[in-house]
């Protein structure tokens, strides 16, 4: 009789998936190093030849700078100094000297969105006391500061404010020849009213404040966030944004939560607490049994690279929403437990039994190995540390990082517009941030809408 080698094999292991007990401190944190270890098998930008901050086909510029920010916070979670030195070289060189996040060699593809989870990573940087960079790089050029990086973002972004139509907003595109110029997305508006928030709670300065608010109300004013705190994906300007794509993705309800939080924190009106508390009780479609999943595109096997990352940009922004505004904890945390328990159930892949699989509700590996797989567990993972730590700083509260309220071009020249792009295409192609919508009348049916990919 042969030996019974397949239950050997699965014996195995199970001993060797990775240990995640929720009671346990330094479980968790171990569990974490073997996820983020995993994720960063994939980078590429410390390699000879490759430009620091990038990551490989298929993944685009803007999962980089989500990359970092997980990095960021699974150092101030977990204590963990490993990856630090990787994310300020990625950090610095994608941020330029003028601390935009505009590399001359993205403008075929950036978007405001994708600007804006780079810009994520600084704000991060500056709200966790993310080790400062040089003040000049090897060639003496000036560094900016994380608040100066995140300043630098924000100035772009307010100059791009679009009032020509649908009464404001930002373009999801920045230049004119790429495709979905003239979408006006949820994200994007989202990464800036998300961005404005934490500036205005990390510097004090109203001026921020009054541009979050002024985000805020463009995006309920033409629909994109309804009465009950659901958030579609947005527009075509062209029609005056009348007709939405009711696509919802997670991390559209994250980036306006912890922008609501922010803006609670800094104003402890009953209105901020009502919004965030809105959004809280509003985003209870996106789990199931208490364990997160993107509803858009997981039941039906359509999710594509960029959106396998989304939850965990939720679970993030969830849980600094716990430190922003105390009272939601109690909502919050059982949630965030629930899923990360399901998603290290998800971690048995590869070689190191640490490879994570997209679906949380399988509680299973799937045989996938992705970045934005990796990095959403690793996002939902670390965020239970989050009641064991500080809440972000401030200026006023033991913040270092450097600022420039005035930092970045407001009004750069137009770069030279690339070869065979002259002519403006029409229909939405792919969101800098994942998401690739038809910028047309369609018909949208449920939750998960109808939609065109590349």
């Amino acid at each position: 009789m042969q030996p019974p080698w397949h239950l050997l094999f699965f014996l195995i292991a199970a001993v060797q998936a990775i240990d995640y007990d929720l009671d346990n401190p330094e479980s968790i944190k171990s569990a974490c190093q073997s996820v983020a270890q995993q994720m960063l098998t994939h980078y590429t930008g410390n390699l000879p030849g490759d430009n620091p901050g990038n990551l490989p086909d298929p993944y685009y510029w803007w999962e980089a700078g989500a990359m970092f920010n997980a990095l960021i916070e699974y150092w101030f979670l977990t204590g963990d100094t490993s990856y630090n030195n990787l994310t300020m070289q990625g950090l610095t060189w994608q941020a330029g000297s003028s601390g935009t996040f505009m590399p001359a060699n993205q403008t075929r593809t950036e978007g405001n969105d994708d600007q804006g989870f780079w810009a994520f990573a600084a704000m991060s940087a500056a709200e966790r006391n993310f080790p400062d960079p040089p003040s000049s790089s090897s060639d003496n050029s000036p560094t900016p500061g994380w608040l100066a990086m995140a300043q630098a973002v924000f100035n772009t972004q307010a100059a791009r404010w679009d009032d020509s139509t649908c009464s404001g907003g930002l373009r999801w595109q920045i230049f004119t020849w790429n495709n979905g110029y003239n979408y006006k997305n949820t994200i994007s508006n989202g990464c800036f009213f998300n961005l404005a928030a934490r500036l205005a709670k990390y510097t004090g300065n109203q001026t921020y404040a009054d541009w979050a608010t002024k985000v805020w109300d463009w995006t309920r004013e033409v629909g994109f966030m309804t009465d009950e705190y659901r958030f579609w994906d947005g527009a075509d300007d062209r029609n005056g944004c009348a007709e939405y794509n009711h696509i919802e993705w997670t991390y559209n309800s994250g980036v306006y939560l912890l922008g609501a939080a922010a803006m609670f924190n800094f104003t402890e009106s009953p209105t901020w607490k009502a919004h965030t508390q809105g959004i809280i009780n509003a985003s209870s479609v996106f789990f199931e049994d208490d364990v997160m999943y993107e509803r858009a595109c997981e039941p039906i096997n359509t999710c594509e690279v960029d959106q396998r990352s989304f939850k965990g940009y939720l679970a993030r922004w969830m849980a600094a929403t716990t430190q922003m505004a105390p009272f939601t904890f109690d909502t919050i945390m059982p949630k965030l437990r629930a899923s990360a328990q399901a998603a290290a159930a998800t971690c048995t892949g590869g070689a190191r039994q640490s490879t994570c699989g997209l679906e949380w509700t399988s509680r299973k590996w799937d045989g996938m190995d992705d970045v934005g797989i990796q990095m959403a567990a690793l996002e939902v993972l670390q965020s239970t540390l989050i009641s064991r730590v500080d809440p972000p700083v401030t200026q006023d509260t033991g913040g270092t990082s450097r600022g420039n309220p005035g930092g970045g071009d407001a009004s750069p020249p137009p770069p030279k517009v690339p070869e065979g792009l002259r002519i403006r295409i029409d229909t939405a192609d792919r969101a800098g941030a994942g998401i690739l919508t038809a910028v047309m009348s369609f018909v949208v049916i449920g939750s998960t809408g109808w939609m065109v990919y590349e």
